[in-house]
């Protein structure tokens, strides 16, 4: 078998491994197949590369790497999973990163390119680097390094403005077949600020959808780097990340009834936001109250949110799931689409922890049995149980469908404060009459709960 020959069908092999295991990736009880399956099929195309005919500067691309491979080791191994879905983030930027540096040195190199060619370059380039510039800055949201939104005035105008200067620059580009280096650094510094730009003003309540909508970006702009380059392996990778990313993205903004339109241009920014004024008072009670009805209830169901995230408290959750279970009460998980600040965050948390994939439940398989339920325990969610989605059509959030934890017979809510969530919306469940909180951090008042529960008997 030829040189070119043994490349294209290894190429060919890797793209169809990459389809099986984003497909694996699908159910938690077969994601850890589907990862290491694309994994095999990365280093099936890395291999093939170097027997690609012409290729050359092997102790560069050797030396790329170690380099990369080694820091994304050790990174892998040093992240915690409360820091997840900003390593997601920026580890999706990259990738959109290495699709537009990919175009910058077609560009430098000036060889002559077919219109179409140098167009899909062009855009290419274009949302690589808007995914690239966007992922770092939901990387320093999600990290605490940017603390708040920030909004421009005219934030629409400066948008629209940037994108036109953006693609006309591209355009003239394409036309020109052999850019200047000043049109190509232009080119990239608008890119680049557009990036920024859009997605400063975007708070952590629309978050996991932006990290999700810069997965498709990156996704696209690697296939379209792909056919530019002429292998069919990035072409099928991009294609096949970038239609994932799209359907997620949808998933999640219909899982919120917010448009992306709504999520770029009008987002949820975490500063103080409309609504009507709450009434009432917040409820207090102590661990061996919340235990005491825990213990004694028949179905118990809990629901996580950032807050169990940030105190690391899945396993004691789940340690207080088991003596409940002993005691026999029947407890299951209810998780939002959007809980936490990436997509399927909460999921992943409690798998981690040992939960059985059969006790989690998403929001239309578990709302029916709120009802039903002696106890619904929250631990450090707030938008996505706040019951004003419902009833309040002045609220930022109304039409977005909720986890229906108000109509639980008690609600119990472990929160670490008495402030509002990312949205900045204040959550009417808390001053309900069937609502108690437990305030604390969750490690520390899940474990007063527990020691609670074992003294019980």
């Amino acid at each position: 078998m030829t040189s070119p020959t043994l490349v294209q069908f290894a190429y060919f092999a890797a793209a169809v491994l990459f389809i099986l295991g984003l497909k694996s990736m699908s159910s938690p009880l077969t994601a850890r197949r589907g990862i290491v399956w694309a994994g095999v099929g990365m280093v099936l195309a890395t291999l093939a590369t170097f027997l690609t005919p012409g290729m050359h500067n092997f102790a560069l691309i050797l030396l790329a790497i170690v380099i990369g491979g080694g820091l994304a080791w050790w990174s892998g191994k040093i992240v915690k999973m409360t820091d997840m879905p900003q390593m997601v983030a920026i580890y999706n930027g990259m990738g959109g990163g290495a699709a537009a540096a990919i175009a910058a040195v077609e560009f430098a190199r000036g060889e002559a390119h077919g219109e179409l060619s140098l167009a899909l370059a062009v855009l290419g380039a274009l949302i690589g680097a808007i995914s690239f510039a966007g992922s770092c800055v939901a990387f320093a949201k999600l990290q605490g390094i940017m603390n708040k939104a920030f909004r421009l005035p005219a934030q629409n105008i400066v948008n629209i403005a940037l994108a036109t200067a953006t693609v006309v620059v591209g355009l003239s580009i394409v036309l020109v077949a052999t850019p200047t280096p000043a049109q190509v650094v232009v080119f990239f510094v608008l890119a680049l600020l557009l990036g920024v730009v859009v997605t400063l003003p975007i708070g952590g309540a629309d978050m996991p959808v932006v990290i999700s909508l810069f997965n498709a970006f990156t996704g696209l702009a690697v296939g379209f780097e792909g056919f530019v380059l002429g292998i069919p392996a990035l072409i099928i990778a991009g294609i096949v990340v970038g239609a994932a990313g799209t359907l997620l993205t949808q998933l999640m903004a219909r899982a919120m009834n917010r448009p992306i339109t709504n999520i770029l241009f009008t987002p949820i920014s975490g500063e103080a936001q409309g609504g009507a004024a709450v009434e009432g008072t917040m409820k207090e009670l102590s661990g061996l109250d919340a235990a005491s009805l825990m213990r004694f209830a028949q179905k118990v169901i809990i629901v996580p949110g950032y807050g169990m995230a940030v105190a690391g408290a899945q396993h004691k959750v789940w340690e207080m799931a088991k003596l409940l279970e002993e005691a026999g009460v029947e407890v299951k998980f209810a998780i939002h689409p959007v809980a936490g600040r990436m997509p399927g965050h909460m999921n992943v948390l409690l798998a981690e922890a040992g939960v059985p994939y059969e006790q989690i439940f998403d929001l239309e398989e578990i709302n029916a049995e709120f009802p039903l339920a002696d106890v619904a325990l929250v631990i450090g969610a707030n938008d996505v149980v706040n019951p004003v989605a419902r009833t309040d059509k002045s609220s930022p959030i109304y039409g977005m469908p909720i986890l229906d934890v108000d109509k639980a017979q008690n609600v119990i809510v472990i929160k670490r404060g008495k402030g509002a969530g990312y949205s900045g919306i204040e959550n009417a469940l808390f001053y309900q009459d069937n609502c108690r909180m437990l305030y604390g951090s969750a490690q520390q008042a899940v474990a007063d709960v527990i020691q609670n529960i074992k003294t019980m008997g």
